[in-house]
């Protein structure tokens, strides 16, 4: 159920009002307890991932290799024979105990969980969260489940996130700054990429880019990497060589790429739902009851798995050698086929698990093929296939996830290279003009779009911090004379007297003509009410010293100065003389800020050709 806040609060500026060309004292304050908190739950989240890593480990070598280890490995065929094909389905069959008894929101990747927090349930995540998500991914990964740590780590740190600021007692947009920190210090913690985790963060959790938030980002993503240096290594998780983008030679063939990884992430999120629903489909038909569902994807990734071994567990090892070019076209074809394949059937399964790990690997697979394709039809082109592997991979999930800036960083932070950066963004911006013109949803609000709520991913600045109150007021107010009567303002009102029916709401000044009151509609029948002879002055119905707003301050400040009071309108006075009504700001006029923005976005203006036509005219 979405939580809503009260309809007219009375709150005090929390981020001071200082507003206009910095923040409050109040609001320093807060943000340094902010970035504290985030500073330990950026060490927490590393120490978390490094556990979840060695959990993951560990299942990995009991199911695969009898052994008891915590060493990383990957699963394989080699000393289990066709019975590797039930322990993916093992490992499904507990993550739908774990959902049937603990909590159904385990299921999925994780990022969607956290956006619906922060969007519709004011950062509110449930505690079981950080303990059922990382332990249920943890036996799906370790038994040969094909997803990443990403989506667990980052859902886990921000449940962590969330959780504190509940105990705190915090603010929901502080409960969010803390949630998407957490998270952030996830994707950091997994991937030693602490920029790229907070752009991600920024496009896909916050949705916002303010002080208040960017500056606990980055202190919990650097303590969460730098956790991650100590007890994991300095080493990437994909360890890269040398790749050779050239660029300048190979700008058509990027172009081409671009597009392909394009279509490819848009075929990607269209099939996701179409499995969902084949999912959904099937158990319905034949009685099955969705506990059950993941055990029957991993008995399907098991069987695929057999024969296509590098199709289980998380493959950074594969990503590595795509991302390098060490892998034949033979390899790489079959990674293109089958990865998506069993990562699309355990998705749709509502299993646990990350979604980055098997999308690179499968938009690294597009690149290296694209590669030796060109170079099989046009040896000429010499492209290398751990560049486009690279560029692909990139340009795959950036465009699924409508995140592209983030995967433009995150991967120049993987390759540490600056060649990289004029080919990544064209091909990644290239994709994701196919992507906006061919998907309705990315695989992150997917999910939430099937339960009926709205993701905007796009955001820009507030017109009302940009439009000032002296544009949109009404410069030529009607004022009425404090020691009117209310039964004689009631009847001009009720002849229609010009100007007295467009506002509901009057300034009331004095005989100086200073501003002393305002008096609304609602006021006057009250005061009938009260005194039928209509004979009190509107001042004494009204209210003295009101609320006021200034020409030169947004249009934001005055509107918050409304909420926080309960009024729909203010009078409008001189800075040098505070008494002195220059105007009048209602609910109409706050609305009409957006004009403004509209009006930029679709009046077109002539060009330069037709004003000079229109002069010659003229002379």
């Amino acid at each position: 159920m979405e939580s809503k806040p009260p309809t007219h609060p009375n709150y005090p500026p929390p981020w001071g009002e200082a507003g206009e060309d910095g923040i409050s004292r109040d609001a320093l304050k807060r943000l340094a307890l902010l970035s504290a908190i985030t500073a330990a739950l950026g060490a927490a989240v590393g120490v978390v991932a490094f556990l979840l890593f060695r959990l993951i480990g560990l299942i990995t070598n009991l199911c695969f290799y009898g052994q008891w280890s915590f060493a990383e490995n990957e699963p394989t065929t080699a000393h289990l024979g066709i019975w590797v094909i039930v322990i993916p389905a093992i490992g499904g069959l507990l993550v739908g105990l774990l959902a049937k008894f603990g909590s159904p929101k385990i299921r999925g990747h994780g990022i969607d969980a956290v956006i619906e927090a922060v969007l519709y349930n004011r950062s509110r995540v449930d505690p079981e969260i950080a303990f059922l998500k990382p332990t249920s991914s943890a036996f799906v990964i370790g038994t040969g489940g094909p997803f990443g740590v990403e989506g667990p780590i980052i859902q886990t740190g921000g449940a962590v996130g969330s959780i504190i600021g509940q105990a705190m007692h915090l603010t929901a947009s502080e409960r969010k700054t803390l949630l998407a920190a957490g998270a952030a210090a996830g994707l950091a913690a997994t991937f030693s990429t602490p920029i790229a985790a907070v752009i991600l963060a920024i496009e896909l959790i916050l949705f916002e880019y303010k002080p208040r938030s960017f500056i606990p980002l980055v202190v919990a993503t650097t303590l969460a990497t730098t956790v991650r240096f100590l007890l994991m290594g300095r080493a990437p998780i994909v360890s890269l060589g040398a790749v050779d983008f050239g660029f300048v030679a190979q700008i058509p063939w990027y172009l081409a790429l671009g597009v392909l990884a394009g279509f490819a992430a848009a075929g990607f999120v269209k099939a996701l739902a179409w499995f969902e629903d084949g999912f959904e489909h099937v158990g319905e038909a034949l009685g099955i009851d969705d506990i059950w569902w993941p055990a029957l994807g991993g008995l399907i990734l098991g069987l695929v798995g057999y024969f296509v071994p590098r199709t289980l567990g998380s493959g950074y090892g594969t990503i590595a050698d795509l991302l390098n070019g060490r892998l034949p076209l033979l390899v790489v074809a079959l990674i293109l086929v089958f990865k998506p394949l069993v990562t699309l059937i355990a998705l749709g399964s509502r299993t646990s698990g990350g979604t980055l790990a098997p999308m690179f690997m499968t938009g690294a697979a597009v690149g290296g093929v694209f590669a030796f394709a060109v170079n099989a039809l046009f040896p000429a082109a010499h492209l290398s296939p751990g560049a486009c592997a690279v560029l692909a991979m990139a340009a795959f999930f950036g465009t699924a996830a409508r995140a592209p800036f983030a995967f433009i960083i995150f991967a120049f932070e993987m390759v540490r290279s600056y060649d990289a950066i004029l080919p990544l963004m064209l091909v990644v911006v290239v994709a994701h003009g196919i992507g906006l013109a061919t998907m309705k949803h990315s695989v992150m609000t997917l999910t939430l779009s099937r339960k009926g709520l709205r993701v905007n991913q796009e955001y820009e600045a507030d017109v009302f911090r940009h439009v000032t109150v002296g544009w949109v007021m009404d410069e030529e107010p009607i004022t009425i004379g404090a020691d009117t009567q209310v039964a004689e303002l009631s009847a001009r009102i009720a002849r229609g007297e010009p100007g007295l029916l467009k506002h509901p709401a009057f300034p009331l000044v004095d005989k100086q003509s200073k501003l002393v009151g305002i008096v609304t509609r609602g006021d006057l029948v009250k005061a009938f009410d009260r005194d039928p002879s209509g004979r009190t002055t509107v001042l004494k119905a009204g209210t003295a010293n009101p609320e006021v707003a200034y020409p030169d301050e947004s249009v934001e400040a005055a509107l918050s100065r409304m909420l926080r009071r309960g009024c729909g309108r203010l009078p409008v006075v001189s800075r040098d003389d505070p008494v002195k009504v220059v105007g009048y700001i209602g609910r109409a006029a706050v609305l009409n800020a957006r004009l403004v923005r509209m009006a930029e976005e679709y009046e077109r203006e002539p060009g330069w050709l037709a004003k000079w036509k229109q002069g010659s005219a003229r002379s």
